[in-house]
């Protein structure tokens, strides 16, 4: 493995940061609980590391790369698995339907160490489109983990801990030390769990609630009531909704639970 990390041209381009130590990636893919019959979609395979493991114990394993140059490798792990299939391509510009499909008509869970400047999009497009996706456990950088799992209150606490919280549930499995990855990043990561939960809170319209969060935070230093004033120049009315909320009407932002921003997303609409 030494040789081949040193014959590796590693791209910036593709925030590439891999792990090698098979005995941690063992130990985080046990955390993770998961039934030997789950099926995996893993998004960034690398050199196959994890990939190898993956397909070892659980049913079918679908695996993304986008870096061409690692086709060969990772070619070879898929002949060597028979329910491993390697999909050279960048995840985000194919539909979720067509990933859907590849697990014909079953659930599957997402293992993913991806590029910290794309796990946002990844995490929001499949966990607002694929109608098949279970868990997602996404290793992302330690402070993008912990905006994730924010409570209200904290100065983490914002529109994807609010979104998550809204729609389904997240939380911390595993913190990783930066010196497991070769290159050495200069931050910490971690493993955080997401689920959706459908009907949660009911139903609404979820592109509309983004917008309106957009808003609700548009300031976060701004109270509440001066960003809502974008959107409704009647600031009597705003604060006669959060009264009728059981709100302060200074309230700011960061506030605010989940709940409390469902119900003031259908006061105002």
């Amino acid at each position: 493995m030494k040789k081949e990390k040193s014959k590796f041209r590693f791209k910036k381009e593709f925030g590439q940061n891999f792990i090698f130590d098979t005995k941690f990636l063992n130990e985080m893919v046990s955390d993770l609980m998961l039934e030997k019959s789950s099926n995996i979609l893993e998004i960034g395979a690398g050199m196959g590391s994890l990939t190898k493991i993956l397909a070892e114990r659980f049913k079918k394993v679908v695996s993304f790369e986008i870096d061409k140059t690692l086709t060969e490798k990772l070619k070879k792990i898929e002949t060597q698995n028979s329910n491993l299939k390697i999909v050279l391509s960048d995840v985000l510009k194919m539909n979720t339907s067509e990933i859907d499909e590849m697990f014909l008509g079953e659930s599957f869970n997402i293992v993913a160490n991806i590029p910290y400047n794309i796990t946002s999009q990844i995490v929001f497009k499949f966990f607002f489109e694929s109608n098949k996706l279970d868990k997602m456990f996404v290793m992302v950088q330690k402070e993008v983990g912990e905006r994730f799992i924010a409570s209200p209150s904290t100065s983490e606490y914002g529109i994807p801990s609010v979104l998550l919280s809204t729609f389904g549930e997240c939380k911390m499995v595993k913190q990783v030390n930066r010196n497991m990855f070769f290159p050495v990043p200069k931050v910490d990561s971690c493993v955080i769990m997401i689920k959706r939960i459908d009907q949660k809170f009911g139903s609404f319209d979820k592109e509309k609630f983004e917008n309106f969060l957009s808003c609700c935070f548009s300031m976060k230093r701004k109270t509440l009531v001066n960003n809502l004033l974008k959107m409704n120049t009647d600031k009597e009315k705003i604060e006669s909704i959060l009264i009728d909320l059981n709100l302060d009407k200074n309230v700011r932002p960061e506030n605010l639970s989940a709940e409390d921003y469902v119900k003031l997303f259908r006061k105002f609409f």
